[in-house]
C-alpha cells in the first residue's frame, strides 16, 4: 500500500499482518480521493477503524490540516504510528487508541469536515457509530460522512436517526456511501 498523491506521494506504508484488517485498495482509494479532493484543503479529517492509517495519511498528504486516527487493535496502532513517523505527518495527527464510539468523546473540534469509516463488514458497527454521531457537536450540516461497506449493507435506517444518503459509489466488491445530516 502506498500514498497516491500529495506531499507523501509514492511512500509505501506498513500494513498489519493477517486478515483482520482490509486496507482499501489503491484504485478504490484513488477513486474516493478524486471525489473528495475539493473538500480536503485545510480540513479536519477523522479516519475511524483506521487499520494502517492509509486513508487518514492520504488526506493529510493531500492537504488536510489535521487527522484523527481511531483504532483499538495493538498491531494496527503500531502501523499507524510507524506510518505517521515515516511520512513525517505525526504533528498533524491524533491517534485515539480506543473503540469508535468511545473515540467520539475525545474529538475536541468545533467542526469536523470529513469522517471516513471502514468498519468490519456486516457487523453493524457503522449503524452504532452513526447513532452516536448524530448527537456530536462537531458534526455540522456540512460534515461529510463516508462509510466503506459491503455491497449488500443496507443504509435504509439513516433517515430515522437524522441523516441521509446523498451519494453511493459501487465497486466490484464493496461501496462508499456518502451520508450527511438531514436538512430541515
Amino acid at each position: 500500500m502506498r500514498v497516491i498523491a500529495g506531499t507523501c506521494r509514492g511512500m509505501k506504508l506498513r500494513t498489519p499482518e493477517g486478515l483482520n484488517t482490509r486496507p482499501t485498495q489503491d484504485r478504490i482509494k484513488e477513486t474516493l480521493f478524486n471525489m473528495i479532493h475539493p473538500y480536503l484543503a485545510d480540513c479536519v479529517f477523522v479516519d475511524m477503524f483506521s487499520g494502517s492509517g492509509g486513508i487518514g495519511i492520504e488526506a493529510l498528504s493531500r492537504g488536510a490540516r489535521k487527522a484523527y486516527f481511531v483504532e483499538n487493535a495493538k498491531e494496527p496502532i503500531g502501523c499507524i504510528e510507524a506510518n505517521l513517523g515515516f511520512t513525517r505527518l505525526k504533528d498533524l495527527a491524533v491517534v485515539l487508541k480506543t473503540d469508535a464510539v468511545s473515540a467520539l468523546h475525545h474529538i475536541f473540534e468545533k467542526e469536523v469536515d470529513i469522517i471516513f469509516m471502514d468498519p468490519p463488514y456486516d457487523m453493524g458497527h457503522e449503524k452504532q457509530v452513526l447513532t452516536y454521531l448524530k448527537d456530536m457537536k462537531f458534526v455540522s450540516d456540512d460534515t461529510m460522512i463516508i462509510v466503506e461497506a459491503s455491497l449488500d449493507t443496507d443504509f435504509d435506517y439513516v433517515e430515522g436517526i437524522g441523516f441521509e444518503v446523498y451519494k453511493e459509489k459501487r465497486y466490484k466488491t464493496n461501496k462508499h456511501v456518502f451520508i450527511r445530516r438531514l436538512l430541515p
